[in-house]
């Protein structure tokens, strides 16, 4: 089962919003990270002074090797450096040879190295550890410490709980998350009302659409809609533009069907009527109607000839076809009706490639053909020169029949226009214009004057080459 596409609502909204969030969320985690490092500077500068406070108050008894460090540094030494009750200070002084001189014994000896480059002046390093089964936050201080006597170095470690930073912290976050969930609700709520009114046209386009009735293909009017949309929309209306085009050929050949098809459909009827009573002979009856029905049949197969035409050029993109390989195949096939007239027959050929539909080509050259055969007089002269200036291929059909009549010339190419003169239907010529178009060329049929009169006509097609023809 498929999911049902987001609407572009959702997308617009998801695609700002979620970025939006992830940022949030690495900001917030960014200041608060920020936050703590600076509580631990401020918090690391009490435990660096009560180091030194107890460094002051160290005294060295002794001369030489014997010199030691007294231990008379109380535990009260700490008392004002407790901001808070629910924190505790552990300290612990190392002698000259790391021996105890006073503190927690128990608080875990300094196993680190000074920083190259510390913040401060002092001797000093920081590091987290456990003491007492809690998380403790170290200052280790190197405190030279001399007398008139002697001198040393002394190791002075004071350790805090770490209550009061994590409260600190907690509060810092609290704060932070509070003023960027109020600038994410502001930010939100300007992201849906810019959502909402840049959909809009899309809502009130959506709206016309369904309101249309389903015969209305006219183009959509939408002059508020956003430069983003108007590629759209022109597209739209060529579709529309092409559906309507479609929809008036399919009107166009079924009402011409039910109004060709009818004549000899009732022709038809009134043949079988009068056979049936018996005013004709029963042989003349079948041949009659055998002519009935094959100028049916030719009529009904040049109509679906003109639709398929139409289907042809709503497939896009065609091949690219040798023309003079279907022109000599034609040729080839009319033959027999070329001979039967005692035709005098010449056909001259060049490589043309088209980029065309081979039924199409073929249906072309074939009721050209076809058109001069029945118009030639019976021992005339018939040519075909299929000919290329490199940019065009020409097609030229050559009769010797009486030309065109006057009264045809206006209508030439329409359905049923030219149909009386040849006995024809009279959708040859027609199914000859809408292929010539299909392929982006031109035809003309022009009277071929000689001695003062009409010696035949000319039927000439052109049509790009395939490496000229629009795709």
């Amino acid at each position: 089962m498929s999911l049902a596409p987001r609407s572009l609502r959702s997308q617009l909204l998801i695609g700002i919003l979620l970025p939006l969030l992830i940022g949030f969320g690495i900001n917030t985690t960014s200041l608060y990270r920020q936050a703590l490092r600076a509580a631990d500077t401020a918090y690391d500068r009490t435990l660096l002074a009560s180091a030194k406070s107890i460094g002051e108050q160290l005294q060295v008894e002794g001369a030489g090797d014997a010199a030691h460090v007294l231990p008379t540094v109380p535990y009260s030494a700490l008392e004002a450096f407790e901001a808070d009750v629910r924190s505790r200070m552990y300290f612990k002084v190392s002698g000259f040879h790391g021996e105890m001189v006073t503190g927690f014994e128990d608080l875990p000896p300094w196993r680190g190295k000074l920083p190259n480059k510390g913040p401060y002046a002092a001797l000093v390093d920081f590091y987290d550890d456990t003491y007492r089964g809690q998380p403790v936050r170290v200052a280790v201080l190197l405190q030279p410490v001399a007398s008139h006597e002697g001198r040393g170095m002394t190791t002075i470690q004071v350790a805090e709980t770490l209550e009061l930073r994590q409260t600190l912290a907690r509060q810092i976050l609290v704060d932070t998350l509070w003023r960027q969930a109020a600038l994410l609700m502001v930010l939100v709520a300007a992201v849906l009302w810019v959502v909402q009114r840049a959909t809009r046209p899309v809502r009130s386009l959506s709206a016309q659409l369904r309101e249309r009735a389903e015969s209305d293909l006219a183009p959509i009017a939408a002059p508020d809609a956003p430069r983003e949309l108007q590629p759209l929309l022109d597209a739209l209306n060529q579709v529309m533009a092409r559906l309507a085009h479609l929809l008036e050929h399919q009107k166009r050949f079924v009402r011409d069907s039910a109004h060709q098809l009818r004549t000899p459909l009732a022709v038809l009827k009134t043949q079988v009527q009068s056979a049936l009573r018996g005013d004709v002979e029963p042989t003349q009856a079948l041949q009659e109607m055998r002519h009935t029905v094959e100028r049916a049949t030719q009529l009904a197969n040049q109509m679906l000839s003109l639709a398929k035409v139409e289907q042809l050029r709503q497939q896009g993109d065609a091949p690219v076809v040798d023309w003079a390989e279907i022109v000599r195949a034609v040729a080839l096939d009319l033959g027999a009706l070329i001979a039967e007239r005692q035709l005098d027959f010449e056909i001259a050929t060049v490589p043309a490639p088209v980029r065309a539909h081979e039924w199409a080509l073929r249906e072309l050259t074939r009721n050209l053909l076809h058109n001069a055969i029945r118009h030639c007089r019976e021992g005339g002269t018939l040519a075909m020169r299929l000919v290329s200036d490199g940019r065009t291929a020409a097609l030229t059909i050559a009769d010797s029949g009486p030309g065109l009549a006057p009264e045809l010339r206006e209508h030439l190419f329409q359905p049923f226009a030219a149909g009386e003169r040849g006995g024809g239907s009279g959708l040859g010529l027609a199914i000859c214009g809408e292929i010539v178009r299909t392929l982006s060329g031109s035809i003309a049929l022009d009277d071929r004057v000689s001695g003062g009169r009409v010696a035949g006509l000319d039927a000439t097609v052109r049509v790009p080459l395939a490496d000229n023809q629009l795709r």
